[in-house]
């Protein structure tokens, strides 16, 4: 069995393998479903850790469209908008409720989509994750805290039961920060809902 520290070795390579899909990447031309679902599996598919299954299934991007979580296809063809939006959702999709996401992804899609839009969808996405360099050393920063936090709890239990308390203690602390920063994104995705409670365009 691994010890905690290679544990914890494994979880900071994990996050320098992590990467995203640049807008360059994405084919300049309109796809149909099943180049969607090609591109976007073969892309995402190093991106997440349980890889048992395909990141994305048409059923699912047919979910997302009828929750009005982006743009119906034009002539069943789908737009660098369409996946770019795709993308988001698979970001949102883990960590809080699909009406949550509609609150928080609709203005996207009705306002920065489509040839005329200023500032337009890719430009928003690549100034989003022009964040993300930072944010992983930030991560990196704040989880080597926990862990050492972590491993000055139990100091009077036995060798491998402090070890593995150590261990709980140190996913309690992640579990609780995705907690409340799920709890943060619920909170104002209900405050979007309620500045316009009368609003019927997706219903």
């Amino acid at each position: 069995m691994r010890s905690n520290d290679e544990k914890f070795k494994s979880i900071l390579e994990y996050i320098d393998r992590l990467d995203h899909i640049d807008p360059g990447e994405i084919p300049g031309i309109n796809l149909y479903m099943d180049q969607v679902l090609t591109f976007m599996n073969e892309r995402l598919s190093g991106t997440q850790h349980k890889t048992e299954g395909p990141v994305i299934t048409k059923t699912m991007i047919n979910n997302y469209a009828k929750n009005h979580l982006f743009p119906a296809p034009v002539k069943k063809k789908y737009s660098r908008d369409h996946i770019l939006m795709l993308i988001l959702i698979l970001y949102y999709k883990n960590v809080v409720s699909l009406s949550d996401i509609e609150e928080i992804l609709t203005p996207l899609g009705d306002r920065y989509t489509g040839p005329n839009a200023e500032p337009d969808l890719p430009s928003i996405y690549r100034e989003v994750f022009s964040l993300e360099t930072d944010q992983r050393e930030r991560l990196k920063q704040d989880i080597r805290e926990k862990f050492d936090r972590a491993k000055e709890t139990f100091p009077e239990a036995e060798a491998e039961d402090r070890e593995r308390l150590q261990l709980f203690a140190f996913l309690s602390e992640l579990a609780f920060d995705v907690y409340l920063k799920k709890e943060m994104i619920e909170l104002v995705a209900d405050e979007l809902r309620n500045e316009h409670p009368d609003n019927k365009k997706h219903k």
